[in-house]
């Protein structure tokens, strides 16, 4: 009788460790992870130069953004093209518009990197109001690519464009490549 149990206390136990082990960063593929870095910043890189109709949120891109967030309006659409690049990127999340829904425990990170999705907090709205993607970090500074921003860095601009980011202006940071690698 103690052999059976002392068998079944082994099985609970590498069950409990299997388990785990598939749910930690461990079993994560470094390689894939770059690749599907490098293919969201590629994605968006792409789209640089992409300009409003008639700066109304509007034209015939922008609305390819928004209908990946199932928009049909025009739109504020910075979180919109964010969500466009990872869906053209294979990625099933993050799908919104709404800028502070790419934020949440499950995929804010302390630390920028290569196509990790930046929030900036906007205090007169009281939430974070301008998301865009890291191209890269450059010390101090982040390389982005955003949408609906303009030369100056606008919230409610004309396109999409490459920006210069001190990090101290980022509010918050989400990694949806490592969320998606650890599911």
């Amino acid at each position: 009788m103690a052999t059976i149990q002392a068998l079944l206390g082994i099985l609970c136990l590498i069950a409990v460790h299997s388990y785990s082990l598939s749910h930690s960063n461990l079993l994560k593929n470094p390689s894939a992870d770059l690749q599907s870095r490098n293919r969201i910043v590629q994605l968006a890189r792409n789209e640089i130069g992409v300009r409003e109709l008639t700066g109304n949120n509007d034209g015939k891109r922008i609305a390819e953004y928004l209908k990946a967030v199932g928009l049909k309006q025009e739109a504020p659409w910075c979180a919109a093209f964010v969500s466009w690049v990872f869906q053209k990127a294979g990625f099933a999340q993050p799908r919104t518009a709404w800028s502070p829904a790419m934020f949440n425990n499950a995929v804010n990170v302390k630390q920028p990197q290569r196509a990790v999705v930046f929030g900036i907090y906007f205090p007169e709205l009281k939430r974070v109001a301008h998301v865009g993607l890291v191209e890269r970090v450059d010390g101090d500074w982040l390389i982005t690519i955003e949408g609906n921003t303009n030369n100056n860095g606008s919230w409610e601009g004309d396109g999409v464009y490459r920006k210069r980011r001190h990090k101290k202006t980022i509010y918050s940071y989400a990694d949806w490549v490592g969320k998606e690698a650890s599911l």
